[in-house]
């Protein structure tokens, strides 16, 4: 049983949108702090956008603000990624991401870090290209 699986990922044309979801099974993600997290070739898994159980906290990286927006279905258990405005330097391959208990204050303001969530989905490929 996979707790989270993710589904959305395909190739897509510069400057084009994309919506990737993300399905949670065997547990509520209304106690959990949420993510997205990608990895482009040759480089570590770095997150992209995440946000705390209560929506009070978000962290987007620098490189998606304004074009990528977290959000979830609490009813369906799911949450997902909003892409827009694609661009080829967010190919990779895009995980979610969930963790309990939350990251505190003391995390820092960026908190949105692989190293800080323990339950992954397996992953699904962006190819953004012409």
């Amino acid at each position: 049983q996979s707790p989270l699986v993710e589904s959305g990922g395909g190739l897509v044309r510069p400057g084009g949108s994309l919506r990737l979801s993300c399905a949670a099974s065997g547990f509520s993600l209304d106690y959990y702090a949420i993510g997205w997290f990608r990895q482009a070739a040759g480089k570590e898994r770095e997150g992209v956008s995440c946000i705390s159980s209560s929506g009070g906290r978000t962290n987007y990286a620098d490189s998606v603000k304004g074009r990528f927006t977290i959000y979830k279905d609490a009813a369906k258990n799911e949450f997902y990624l909003e892409m827009n405005n694609l661009e080829s330097e967010d190919t990779g391959v895009y995980y979610c991401g969930a963790e309990t208990p939350e990251p505190t204050p003391s995390y820092g303001d960026w908190w949105c870090r692989a190293e800080v969530f323990g339950t992954w989905g397996q992953g699904t490929q962006v190819t953004v290209s012409s």
